[in-house]
C-alpha cells in the first residue's frame, strides 16, 4: 500500500540545508520532505533473525522527492502515473545512520556488526536485507510495512 502524500502531512519536515542553492526550478520555500524513520536490517543464512544495522530518516535526503521528479523530467522524461522512483542512498547524521554498506564499511576496511556472532564489509551470497519505514506521532504510528530481497549466487 502506498501513502498519499496528503496523508503525511503532519508529518512534513524541511530537509537539510542545500549548499550550494540548487537551480531556480528546483528551490523549495516550503517543507518538502518527511519524517519518515527507516531501518535496515541483515539477515545471514544461519541468524536466527535479522539484525537492525542501520537507523535513518528520510528528513535526511539531499534532494527531495519533488526535486529528484523535476530534476528526471526536466529534460523530457515521460513519467506515468504508477511509475516509480528510488531515492537512493539516504545516510543520516551519524554512523549508525549511514544508508550504505559501502558507507557503512568504509569501501570495505570495516567490519559491520551484523548480530549472530557474524560480521559483513559487503553483501554475501544467501543474505537477506529488510527495509522498513514509519512515522511516529502522538499516539499513533503509520507504518508502510517491510520491503526485503535475498542476495542469490550468480547464475552459473
Amino acid at each position: 500500500q502506498l501513502a498519499c502524500p496528503l496523508d503525511l502531512g503532519c508529518h512534513s519536515v524541511s530537509g537539510p540545508v542545500q549548499d550550494p542553492a540548487p537551480l531556480g526550478y528546483l528551490h523549495e520555500e516550503q517543507p518538502n520532505t518527511f519524517d519518515i524513520q527507516l531501518s535496515v536490517a541483515l539477515q545471514s543464512p544461519t541468524a536466527p533473525a535479522p539484525h537492525v544495522i542501520s537507523r535513518t530518516n528520510l528528513k535526511y535526503m539531499y534532494w527531495s522527492i519533488a526535486q529528484q521528479l523535476t530534476h528526471h523530467t526536466v529534460t523530457g522524461c515521460n513519467m506515468r502515473p504508477g511509475d516509480m522512483l528510488g531515492t537512493g542512498t539516504i545516510s543520516g547524521e551519524t554512523v549508525d545512520s549511514l544508508g550504505s554498506m559501502l558507507e557503512m564499511s568504509w569501501r570495505g576496511s570495516r567490519t559491520i556488526d551484523i548480530g549472530n556472532g557474524e560480521t559483513r564489509k559487503f553483501l554475501q551470497d544467501g543474505d537477506t536485507v529488510v527495509m522498513a519505514g514509519f512515522c511516529q506521532g502522538e499516539g499513533y504510528r503509520v507504518g508502510f510495512g517491510n520491503v526485503s530481497g535475498k542476495v542469490l549466487p550468480a547464475s552459473k
